[in-house]
C-alpha cells in the first residue's frame, strides 16, 4: 500500500476529520466575532486593540489561523489529486501536481508564520 506523503492525515478518515473539526473552529470563531460586533455598541480602535490583545483572543486567533491552514491544505490537496491527473496533463501530471502542492504548502507556511507574528506581536 502506498502512503501519500503530501496528505495531512494518515488516511482519508483523518483528512475528513481535520476538515470537519477545522470547519467547526472557523464557524464558532465567526459566530463569536459576529456576536461580539453586534453586541458592542461603540467600537473604537482602543477597545478593538484591547479586545484582540487579550490572551483569550490571541489563543482564539491562533486556533483560527491553524484551522484555516489545515482546512485549506486538506481541501486543496483533494483538488490537486482529483484534477491534476494524467487525464488532464499526461505524463507531466505528477510533476505538475507536486509543483502545485509545494507552492500551496509554501504559501500556507508563510500565511501561518505571518499570522502568528501578527497575533503574538513578534515583529
Amino acid at each position: 500500500m502506498v502512503t501519500p506523503v503530501t496528505s495531512l492525515g494518515r488516511n482519508g478518515l483523518y483528512d475528513w476529520l481535520i476538515q470537519r473539526v477545522s470547519a467547526v473552529i472557523i464557524g464558532v470563531y465567526l459566530i463569536g466575532m459576529l456576536g461580539y460586533l453586534m453586541c458592542t455598541g461603540d467600537l473604537d480602535y482602543g477597545s478593538w486593540k484591547a479586545f484582540m490583545g487579550s490572551v483569550c483572543m490571541q489563543i482564539a486567533n491562533t486556533l483560527l489561523v491553524i484551522a484555516v491552514a489545515a482546512h485549506t491544505w486538506v481541501g486543496l490537496w483533494g483538488v490537486t489529486t482529483d484534477y491534476l491527473t494524467s487525464l488532464t496533463f499526461g505524463k507531466a501530471a505528477t510533476g505538475v501536481r507536486l509543483i502545485a502542492q509545494v507552492a500551496i504548502a509554501l504559501a500556507l507556511v508563510v500565511y501561518l508564520l505571518w499570522g502568528l507574528v501578527l497575533i503574538w506581536g513578534g515583529a
